[in-house]
């Protein structure tokens, strides 16, 4: 048997060490590039990766795109979808498969007028057009709302089917422009200040069907950006389907993903009046009903204290007649409490009189200068005393005083 023997001296490489170096290879030989081709097998992962396969009449890569990067997209890529790819061409070691590793997509022949649509976004967005804080609000009970849009554009009816079914009671005024082709911008913008000027509606809907990112062009422009933020109603906007995105959607006070979404989204339905009205008019009842019944309970309880003037006068009389009685009383027991009173102080004062005590043989004995002698030794021999008896008084000369 033949043995293929290697040369001396030549290593033996792992296949990790040989899809390594063929990656490096393959990074420095490739740097990023412009891929151009149809998606297919889009796969979005929970991690927000995005796994697809970009292929051509003849060949497909492998592709992943990382959620770092998706999240700078601002529409969603699906099957049979034509984009250009801005990617490196690598190797997945793992699966030794060759991949694209996608920084940024566009779709298919949109470079220009896509990197013109970023241009003009970050230019506006830098001087503030739009500025969440400067969005009006949209008001939920319009009492007339205009549209403006063409009137063969299918938008128009579907977006008029819409107001009737849900208000057929609030009037609409159309506007109508050219929304697509050579000049169609400016007189979008022309219309919207048309309608600002007139003050006929209390919301705008500035709206278009769907179509290619060359049929949408005009609301790209920065003429009819500048309008939208100038006028003095609120303006909606619903320009083609969901994942079509114009630089008016930024501008607008209000942004609907489509024309028939931007009429739902400004009309209040009408059956939804009505059961609102029909609620706030229960909860009227039942709150009037709640009232009547407390304020019912309210007469009764007063009702039972109630007293007719008659038997309110006849118990005053009594209440009177009582007081009456008790003052009676009262002062009776209070006469004869101060007369008892009286007497005790009668004969306590009969018992200090001095003439009581002169009455039964005692005198009072004054010297010349009028002070009572109590004393033998208070007044001399030859001294004139007077002596004050029970009836009448007596002068006479001390001849004589003992002890």
């Amino acid at each position: 048997m033949n043995k293929e023997i290697l040369p001396q001296g030549v290593p033996v490489l792992s296949v990790s060490a040989l899809l390594r170096s063929v990656r490096d290879t393959l990074e420095k030989r490739f740097p990023l590039a412009w891929v151009g081709g149809e998606i297919s097998n889009f796969r979005p992962a929970s991690s927000g990766h995005w796994y697809f396969t970009l292929k051509d009449e003849s060949a497909q890569v492998d592709c992943v795109m990382f959620r770092s990067r998706t999240a700078a997209l601002d529409w969603q890529p699906a099957d049979g979808m034509r984009v250009e790819a801005r990617a490196l061409p690598t190797l997945y070691e793992p699966r030794g498969r060759f991949q694209l590793n996608v920084e940024h997509m566009r779709r298919a022949g949109l470079g220009p007028l896509y990197e013109r649509f970023l241009r003009l976004k970050a230019k506006l967005e830098a001087e503030g057009v739009f500025d969440p804080s400067a969005k009006r609000d949209v008001p939920e009970h319009p009492r007339t709302i205009g549209v403006v849009t063409s009137r063969q554009a299918a938008a128009l009816r579907d977006v008029l089917t819409t107001l009737h079914r849900r208000n057929p009671a609030i009037p609409v005024i159309v506007y109508p422009v050219p929304v697509q082709g050579e000049g169609a911008a400016a007189r979008i913008a022309e219309m919207l200040a048309i309608a600002s000027a007139r003050r006929e509606c209390d919301v705008l809907l500035l709206v278009r069907g769907g179509g290619s990112i060359e049929d949408l062009w005009s609301f790209n422009e920065e003429a009819v950006a500048r309008a939208i933020r100038a006028s003095a109603i609120p303006v909606v906007v619903g320009v083609g389907h969901e994942t079509d995105v114009t630089i008016a959607d930024f501008a607008a006070d209000r942004r609907a993903p489509t024309p028939t979404a931007a009429a739902e989204m400004v009309s209040p339905s009408r059956a939804e009046l009505l059961a609102r009205v029909a609620e706030l008019a229960e909860r009227a009842t039942r709150e009037a009903l709640r009232r009547i019944e407390t304020a019912m309970q309210t007469v009764d309880a007063l009702a039972r204290r109630l007293v007719h003037p008659r038997e309110r006068l006849r118990t005053s009389r009594q209440l009177l007649a009582q007081l009456a009685a008790r003052l009676s009383f009262a002062s009776v027991h209070r006469v004869e409490s101060l007369a008892a009173q009286l007497g005790q102080l009668k004969a306590a004062l009969a018992s200090l009189n001095p003439n009581a005590v002169l009455e039964r043989g005692y005198s009072l004995t004054r010297n010349a200068r009028g002070e009572v002698v109590a004393d033998a030794s208070r007044v001399k021999e030859g001294e004139r005393v007077t002596t004050t008896l029970a009836r009448g008084w007596i002068e006479s000369e001390v001849t004589q005083k003992g002890r």
